[in-house]
């Protein structure tokens, strides 16, 4: 092996190891590998940055700004609503998720529904008291183990069909071919991460900053005519919310209170709940909740694509310091309209027009998109927090959702490329008003994307200066004239590159190599093919080695460490059940083919 060969085994070793040891991100470890290549010369220019112009990068970025008009259109709270409901404990949860999510992705493209996903799961965790760490890793297998229960459940599959189809000139596979070992894999995947990953996974609990420490009071309203009016306090959810709870109720100058779940709500009427910023924010998020005008004598914004939450904590040199909310004017002086207000880390109670404002008081305001621009370089405010908060588009709801079925439906019938299908949904949430631009550019994991794009480069160098070759020869050798070794080996070398080089090429890399062994010893290709499928999709043990493992990498505030724990373990399990489902439903002795 080549000089060029080493140094690529040796950057590998080196981005492994600082995954694992540091917190540096992924992205930028991997960066810098990608300049180390191109500054030594294993790589040309071209080749080192062909992964940002690669078509699954770029279908994964569409995919984002089509998942964020799911969000934004409150489709998420759907999926929440519909699918997953109250689960009593962290198990019940992964339960709950696994069927719906392993479901869609035997027929949908795995990354448009983890993406969609993610900011469901994030807000039902919190709803259910589940830290988002328990959730997230649990997704991104369901999502992986789905994509192996039918041929067009990952790109992977198709990819090792079609190579298969041209190296042997036979027709391929079926549809449903893979599915008499992706089944009982799936299933036994589901029933280990119930068994052990309550406890494996860490309790990372993205809380936001002073959530411990405050208690805000916030007045909204319920919408005439909305979905809910004519709803009792139970029938509308209010009941059991998550770090906020209804204080009281104001109709026609009457107060309400304590209030009970089967108090009926009215439009118009004014709801005094209690909570931290991120309950708030959700609560902002129901269908049929909005934000009271009467409590400070304020018309928020009237167009709700420019409103979002801001933070900010009252200086003593504060112009409003000493007047009541009402008559301070937030709007001509501001333009914002103060909707909460925390004091001394406890809720003011009373009527929030009337409340006076001391210095340290900690108010969430609807404000414009230029207010915390503005705000950083003005005296009045100590803190500021850009909570980053629209209100959901609900009544582009059900469009947001056809827009998402007509890309995958697009997609999955060959009507075009996924590509293709990507960007078009791209294109049309932001035409039909599903989402704004800057909500667009907000669905945008940088980090993701450049950890995608920069790992190709890393594939590149291992395929182009004949260190994964070597490796993968030199591993199945050692099969000798043993089938089921030989089986073993195929799958677990498949496994290992992909969790270093992307799934497709580790397959790619492979089938050849398989296709040459079993011609020569006489064997049925078969189950080497459906292992090279299996172990190539199934990659748990690093976020490096499947896509969705590092979409769920941040939202779950992960370390390195935290997938090798559970990803190991679930390798060795599923490769262990795969190879026993090969072994027993297909012959290997020499002649079988």
């Amino acid at each position: 092996m080549i000089w060029q060969g080493w140094l690529s085994l040796g950057l590998v070793g080196a981005v492994l190891a600082l995954l694992i040891a540091t917190r540096l991100r992924p992205h930028v470890v991997m960066l810098t590998a990608l300049t180390v290549l191109v500054t030594t010369g294993v790589l040309n220019a071209s080749q080192a940055l062909a992964g940002f112009a690669n078509e699954g990068l770029a279908t994964v970025a569409a995919m984002f700004v089509v998942a964020g008009g799911i969000q934004a259109s409150g489709g998420a709270e759907l999926i929440v609503q519909r699918l997953l409901g109250r689960p009593a404990s962290t198990r019940g949860a992964m339960l709950r998720l696994f069927a719906p999510v392993a479901l869609l992705s035997a027929f949908l493209n795995n990354t448009p529904i983890v993406a969609t996903m993610i900011p469901a799961v994030n807000s039902w965790s919190r709803r259910i008291g589940v830290a988002p760490s328990k959730l997230m890793i649990p997704l991104s297998y369901a999502a992986i183990l789905g994509g192996t229960l039918t041929l067009v459940g990952t790109s992977t599959n198709l990819v090792v069909n079609g190579q298969y189809r041209s190296l042997t000139g036979s027709e391929g596979f079926s549809l449903f071919a893979i599915t008499a070992v992706g089944l009982p894999v799936a299933l036994a995947g589901a029933a280990f991460m119930w068994l052990f990953f309550a406890r494996w996974l860490p309790e990372q609990r993205d809380d936001a900053p002073f959530a411990n420490l405050r208690e805000f009071t916030l007045e909204v309203a319920v919408a005439v005519g909305g979905p809910l009016a004519g709803k009792t306090v139970e029938q509308a959810r209010l009941r059991h919310l998550v770090r906020v709870y209804l204080a009281e109720v104001e109709r026609e100058g009457r107060i309400i209170s304590p209030v009970g779940p089967e108090e009926m709500l009215c439009g118009g009427d004014r709801l005094v709940f209690a909570g931290d910023t991120d309950a708030i924010a959700d609560l902002l998020r129901i269908n049929g909740i909005e934000p009271s005008t009467q409590a400070a004598g304020l018309q928020p914004s009237q167009n709700p694509t420019e409103r979002r939450l801001v933070e900010v904590v009252v200086s003593p040199h504060c112009a409003a310091v000493g007047q009541a909310i009402r008559d301070a004017q937030f709007r001509d002086r501001y333009g914002a309209a103060v909707l909460a207000v925390a004091r001394n880390g406890e809720r003011v109670r009373g009527n929030l027009g009337s409340t006076e404002l001391t210095a340290g008081d900690t108010l969430l305001l609807e404000a414009g998109p230029d207010f915390v621009t503005r705000q950083r370089h003005s005296r009045d405010f100590l803190l500021v927090n850009d909570l980053a908060t629209e209100p959901p588009r609900h009544h582009r709801l059900y469009l947001a959702w056809f827009i998402l079925l007509a890309v995958v439906v697009a997609a999955g019938t060959g009507l075009t490329s996924m590509l293709n299908a990507a960007l078009i949904g791209a294109l049309l949430m932001l035409l039909t008003g599903c989402c704004s631009l800057e909500q667009a550019e907000r669905s945008l994991d940088m980090g993701v994307l450049l950890t995608i794009g920069a790992s190709f480069a890393l594939g590149a160098a291992l395929e182009q200066s004949g260190a994964a070759l070597v490796l993968a020869q030199g591993l199945i050798t050692l099969g000798g004239d043993r089938p089921w070794l030989l089986l073993m080996l195929t799958y677990f070398t498949v496994s290992l590159l992909t969790e270093v080089i992307t799934n497709n090429a580790a397959a790619i890399l492979m089938l050849p190599i398989a296709l040459s062994i079993t011609a020569s010893a006489g064997l049925d290709p078969t189950p080497f093919v459906l292992a090279i499928m299996m172990a190539a999709s199934a990659s748990f043990a690093t976020p490096l080695g499947y896509q969705t493992n590092l979409m769920v990498y941040g939202p779950g505030g992960y370390r390195f460490t935290d997938f090798l724990r559970v990803g190991v373990p679930m390798n060795l399990f599923i490769g262990a059940v795969t190879l026993g489902v090969l072994l027993l439903g297909w012959p290997l002795e020499a002649g079988a083919a």
